[in-house]
């Protein structure tokens, strides 16, 4: 079975629906994983805000925009009379339950259940559309399936016994369901948060050892640049999970890092698509990639890097561990981390607890931290037999200043601290100095 996922801008509008149909009407089995429509779920946000405030009176008037936003849909994307009243008593039922939060006590478990509707609503629509075509499909609901732990991570062995028996319950070839929306440990309506829509297309495709999950987005695959910043950047064909995931968690956003490892898990391929572009190759991302070469850059932005001094660490033991507990206390990530006999720096994303953090750290030494920095990811097979690529990547940075170096960690990754005011010409550096013979 396939496991196609489309997102918002993918289901954005009639039009956009219509254009959806020919790339899953055809007689393999499949799963189609839908966002709900491009800027609803920030609209949804909104409206929770207000009822967080308790302004019913902006809640009730957000909530009549959105909703002649979606009556204005579902006259423009149904021609039948009886699909169009289907359309019309669809949209009345949901805001009439967004108006019901209005009327009582609002909390956080209230907001999930509003955050769900904008899914809950496009797959409806798009199920409605393609009965109106005489297409059979299925609506498969994602809460009946999609389950998280005690630990708010997904819950694999759930999902794939609540798939198998919805699967039995309904069969047909075509199924929609909802990407994002999950119930949680207590049985509640609860979200996936990282990764969103990708995620669930991603478990669903683990859970049922799919032939392929498919993630059609507005991109042609995963480039080997961010093409916002450099000319002449190409998709990638084919790259590993691995390098898959490095791209991911560094700047590229076509896949949160998140998605990569339950496909990965099970030996699942992903292939990134576009659905503006349907005849393009995009990037497959399988265990089998080709080996020995460079793949791809990318960047990371609102790094800030923190260096400890101290001479407690010449020939300790337990100094990092001390070191490293800090940022546990405060739930603050590391990315990048150098050391030498006297010092270690290493970068965080999460500024949020930053003065804290370097309060106790300066309990060990002295501290200097850089803020507004940049990681360049340099991603690829790099095996410690390998010759070459570490002169390659320097020679193009030559004339970059650079703040830290981090290698060894994988054979698929070359990360570099630069300031961020070099970002843009760091990027077009590495782009001329690795790809151009690929030209």
């Amino acid at each position: 079975m396939l496991i196609l996922k489309f997102g918002g801008t993918s289901v954005g509008s009639p039009e956009r629906i219509k254009k959806l149909v020919p790339l899953i009407d055809d007689a393999r089995d499949k799963i189609v994983v839908l966002s709900a429509m491009s800027g609803t779920t920030n609209a949804l946000v909104e409206i929770a805000t207000a009822l967080y405030s308790r302004d019913s009176k902006k809640a009730n008037a957000q909530i009549a925009a959105l909703e002649a936003a979606y009556k204005q849909v579902v006259k423009d994307l149904f021609s039948k009379d009886a699909f169009l009243k289907m359309g019309e008593q669809l949209i009345r039922n949901h805001f009439d339950h967004l108006r019901s939060f209005t009327l009582d006590m609002f909390t956080a478990n209230e907001e999930k259940a509003i955050l769900a509707q904008g899914e809950l609503i496009s797959t409806a629509l798009v199920h409605y559309y393609l009965e109106e075509k005489g297409i059979p499909s299925v609506l498969l609901p994602a809460l009946n399936f999609m389950r998280i732990d005690e630990n708010e991570e997904p819950d694999l062995d759930a999902i794939e016994k609540g798939l198998r028996v919805e699967l039995k319950k309904h069969p047909g070839h075509l199924f929609i369901t909802q990407g994002y929306i999950c119930r949680n440990s207590f049985g509640e309506i609860d979200n996936l948060k990282r990764g969103g829509s990708d995620y669930t297309a991603t478990l669903i495709g683990a859970a049922l050892h799919s032939q392929e999950i498919q993630i059609w987005t507005d991109i042609d695959g995963m480039h080997n640049n961010d093409p916002r910043i450099v000319e002449n950047t190409r998709p990638v064909t084919q790259m590993s999970f691995d390098e898959a995931a490095e791209l991911a968690y560094f700047g590229a956003k076509i896949l949160h890092p998140t998605c990569v490892l339950p496909a990965q898990k099970r030996k699942v391929p992903v292939r990134l698509l576009n659905t503006m572009q349907p005849e393009a190759k995009g990037t497959l991302i399988s265990e089998q990639p080709p080996q020995d070469r460079i793949t791809a850059i990318a960047a990371k932005d609102g790094i800030t890097a923190i260096n400890i001094r101290s001479g407690r660490m010449l020939l300790a033991y337990g100094f990092l561990r001390s070191v490293f507990e800090v940022f546990e206390r405060y739930r603050t990530p590391i990315d990048m981390i150098t050391t030498s006999e006297v010092a270690v720096s290493l970068t965080i994303d999460q500024p949020k607890h930053l003065p804290e953090i370097i309060r106790e750290l300066e309990m060990f030494g002295s501290v200097q931290t850089d803020r507004d920095q940049t990681i360049i990811c340099i991603v690829g097979s790099f095996s410690g037999e390998k010759k070459g690529y570490a002169r390659k990547i320097f020679d193009a940075l030559a004339t970059i200043p650079i703040r830290m170096i981090s290698y060894g960690g994988s054979e698929n990754n070359v990360s570099v601290l630069v300031d961020t005011r070099f970002k843009k010409e760091a990027l077009n550096a590495l782009n001329d100095g690795l790809f151009a013979e690929a030209l």
